[in-house]
């Protein structure tokens, strides 16, 4: 393997899925604000609203993924601005 070909920050950092709990153990640069400790290893920790976990295309399960209200969001802007 090539030595020095990832950018500057490059580690570990656990991925949990909100939607299955489901936790993933990735290499990435993203800054992340929370630790968690998985494996007797403590590693930063990133919550993503979906992954191939929980998404229906990867599942085959029918689920309403609208978890934040974006639709009430949305509809409550455009109704703000009339």
């Amino acid at each position: 393997m090539k030595k020095d070909i990832h950018p500057a920050g490059y580690r570990p950092v656990v991925f949990e899925d909100l939607a299955s709990g489901e936790r993933f153990v990735i290499g990435s640069t993203i800054r992340a604000a929370e630790t968690v400790t998985e494996g007797g290893v403590e590693y930063p920790k990133v919550a993503v609203e979906i992954s191939s976990k929980s998404h229906p295309f990867y599942t085959g399960e029918d689920r309403v993924l609208d978890k934040a209200g974006r639709v009430e969001k949305f509809k409550a802007r455009a109704a703000k601005k009339k």
